[in-house]
């Protein structure tokens, strides 16, 4: 019922805590089956990230590779509770595909469910985040209903994130949680790995499917079940490269 055809959280080894190029990852992508790969590495704020000039750079590589189209984008971090990021707006408008997230490097402490809420009530009103990353983490639960009403609004992808199932254990059941929720609001959600390896590449997505499949979950709200889905996304997100993108996946 939902055939990925993309990833749209992907790493490369551009941050020392991931482990192979993007050639290499790519390459595994067109062997799973996917047609489509965003690369979005941790922007600046993260420990290890790439400098800024490797987001502002990204349109010197080629747009398929091993048979896969390639999203430029980043994993931006969140950075306080008014919903601002580590990239400029400027930059952010640029790039093809952004997942805002929070990581507690660049957001430490806890936040109470009333910060957590109105950071991504904050974030929802940023015309240039596409996606919203693993939101899904217990130090900062928020009010599912009232902030996924506001992505349905304003057409946010909401995450859900393989990689949880090995490194943010105590938010499974919050994942679960959530689903209803976007599927309560109808938003868009997004199944992805995460990946920072190929074997995570290879492994993270399977868990989600069910998470899915318990509500029934609308195949056009996902949007990387299907080329169509994933270019209207572009499109009402005004890529500007969306029309080149869904030309390659049409």
């Amino acid at each position: 019922m939902y055939p990925m055809i993309a990833d749209l959280h992907t790493h490369t080894l551009s941050a020392s805590h991931a482990f192979h190029t993007i050639d290499v990852m790519s390459a595994e992508a067109a062997r799973l089956g996917y047609r489509a790969m965003a690369v979005t590495d941790h922007a600046p704020a993260m420990p290890d990230a790439p400098h800024i000039w490797h987001f502002q750079n990204q349109s010197s590589m080629d747009r398929q590779m091993n048979g896969v189209t390639l999203l430029f984008g980043a994993e931006a971090n969140v950075m306080d509770v008014n919903g601002g990021l580590d990239l400029p707006q400027t930059l952010l408008k640029h790039l093809d595909w952004v997942v805002a997230s929070i990581h507690s490097p660049c957001m430490p402490g806890l936040l109470t469910e009333r910060e957590a809420t109105n950071l991504w009530l904050a974030v929802a009103e940023n015309p240039w985040v596409d996606c919203i990353g693993h939101s899904e983490q217990q130090h900062y639960r928020y009010d599912y209903d009232l902030v996924t009403r506001a992505f349905a609004k304003n057409n946010k992808v909401v995450e859900l994130n393989g990689n949880s199932f090995q490194v943010r254990r105590d938010g499974i059941p919050n994942m679960r949680a959530l689903v209803r929720a976007c599927y309560r609001s109808s938003c868009y959600v997004s199944l992805d790995s995460d990946a920072h390896s190929t074997r995570q590449l290879r492994e993270n997505m399977a868990p989600l499917l069910s998470l899915l499949e318990e509500v029934d979950y609308p195949a056009d709200h996902v949007v990387n079940s299907s080329a169509q889905a994933l270019t209207h996304i572009l499109k009402l997100h005004r890529r500007a490269t969306a029309e080149e993108i869904g030309g390659l996946l049409l």
